[in-house]
């Protein structure tokens, strides 16, 4: 599926396997984060962020873009995990995904705010979804911003700097 291979080799019984994987769409994909990492101001104050996606490799790899510019990155693929997570790390940011298993990242949205009733949370749609409805529902869910995927490396920098 990913133009991958996958070798085992042994030299018979008690001497041991070797096993290669090759994985060529993972290694441009990280080598493609790790250049637009690059475009990422660094933040002037590291932040605690909780990036939300139920598309794990993209949840995994936008935490990894954003460690890479000095911040302390958690991750949950759900929009429960989501308010679990936001009530047990107390985050500066969460960047959550809208179409969320579970709990929906409006709902979810919706809770973590009633939850921590401060406003020194940024809380950052990051969805597929840009209509100018989805925009408003993310407003009304309590959203600071609406950003679409695939997201502005430098933008978010910009967004996390200010």
């Amino acid at each position: 599926m990913h133009g991958g291979t996958i070798e085992a080799h042994s030299e018979g019984v008690d001497k041991g396997s070797e096993f290669v994987v090759h994985l060529p769409m993972l290694a441009e994909s990280a080598n493609a984060a790790l250049e637009e990492a690059g475009d990422i101001p660094a933040a002037p104050l590291p932040r605690l962020i909780l990036v939300v996606d139920d598309n794990h490799d993209s949840a995994d790899s936008l935490a990894m873009v954003l460690r890479l510019s000095g911040h302390e990155v958690h991750t949950a693929y759900d929009g429960l995990d989501a308010v679990a997570a936001a009530a047990r790390l107390q985050p500066d940011v969460i960047l959550l995904d809208i179409g969320l298993p579970g709990l929906n990242g409006y709902d979810a949205g919706r809770r973590i705010r009633e939850e921590r009733g401060d406003k020194k949370l940024v809380l950052v749609a990051l969805t597929g979804w840009g209509q100018s409805d989805d925009k408003s529902r993310s407003r009304a869910a309590g959203f600071d911003s609406h950003l679409i995927k695939p997201v502005d490396l430098t933008a978010l920098g910009k967004m996390l700097a200010g």
